[in-house]
């Protein structure tokens, strides 16, 4: 029988969950979430939701990655957007690869200091060895996809048209919005956990609400509430 990862903390289970959902999900501050659990009639220090989310977020992020990997991998993959953001970490400029799949659910962040070769295999294989191996994988016209690919023996896979990597530009919104919340970053390890956790949760949370009947989308987001609160249940 497991432990209960709550057994040290006299706050209930209920609201660290609350806590670390509204932090990682919403553009919010550690300060704005305490504010709004204060308006709840929640007493917390600002430094107690960031002692959580640190501890509990990539608890919760491995639990769901593993239940939706599981389905993932049962199904064949049609298609990968591949793309990177330039993130700035104490003046010095990082880059974090972002595979999404062609509904817009991210599978795999990586945070590394270049964009060659061995980073895009490192990368790539990450994505892999957790998803399978997709039919078409769109990506930029960047030479160290194709070098990579290569060296897989997929680069007859690759697809780089104009236009085309539209669906990985856009899946960056969320966490370009979450960054300017977080005032950006200050070391590599923070940006590779803190984006691990929010893809997670951000896809946990993400029903395409724009394509989906107004009665499906408030099941869908009901059964992925309930979900959430019975993440490391006892």
């Amino acid at each position: 029988m497991s432990k209960n990862p709550f057994r040290y903390f006299n706050t209930s289970p209920e609201i660290i969950r609350l806590a670390v959902m509204m932090y990682v999900r919403f553009p919010l501050s550690l300060r704005n979430v305490e504010d709004l659990l204060h308006e709840r009639g929640i007493d917390v220090c600002h430094e107690s939701v960031r002692h959580w989310w640190n501890r509990f977020g990539p608890m919760f992020a491995s639990e769901i990655r593993k239940k939706r990997s599981q389905s993932m991998r049962q199904s064949p993959q049609w298609r990968w957007h591949l793309d990177e953001v330039f993130v700035k970490i104490n003046g010095k400029q990082h880059y974090l690869w972002r595979a999404v799949d062609h509904e817009g659910e991210v599978l795999e962040c990586f945070v590394t200091k270049r964009r060659d070769r061995k980073a895009a295999l490192t990368f790539l294989k990450k994505a892999m060895k957790r998803y399978g191996n997709p039919e078409v994988i769109v990506t930029d016209r960047l030479a160290s996809y194709r070098a990579a690919m290569k060296v897989i023996g997929n680069e007859d896979r690759q697809e780089a048209a104009r236009w085309a990597n539209n669906r990985a530009e856009n899946s960056h919104l969320p966490f370009r919005r979450r960054e300017r919340a977080m005032l950006r970053f200050r070391q590599m390890r923070t940006l590779q956990k803190f984006v691990s956790v929010h893809s997670s949760v951000h896809n946990h949370f993400n029903h395409q609400r724009n394509i989906e009947r107004r009665t499906r989308f408030k099941d869908l987001r009901h059964a992925a509430l309930v979900e959430w609160r019975g993440l490391l249940a006892a």
